[in-house]
């Protein structure tokens, strides 16, 4: 499974290159087509995992004034 992220940034919000690294800390790597960072599980996840691990996204975002949209999908 595999969870995509797409950012959109402000101009009055935190850096790329702090945010990367932020996410790069959850696990996430950079991603070209479509989406800006992907997350590789390596295994199916359950809802409630995903719904936890959006909690955590969005807790290491606070602050940065960047919004998010996530798309999770067991497609490889």
């Amino acid at each position: 499974m595999k969870t995509y992220l797409l950012l959109q940034f402000d101009s009055e919000g935190a850096p790329y290159s702090e945010v990367a690294e932020l996410l790069e800390d959850l696990g996430f790597r950079p991603h070209g087509t479509g989406y800006d960072f992907v997350y590789d599980w390596g295994r199916a996840a359950t809802v409630a995992e995903t719904l936890e691990f959006a909690d955590r996204i969005q807790a290491a975002l606070r602050g940065a004034k960047v919004g998010f949209r996530i798309e999770s999908t067991e497609e490889e």
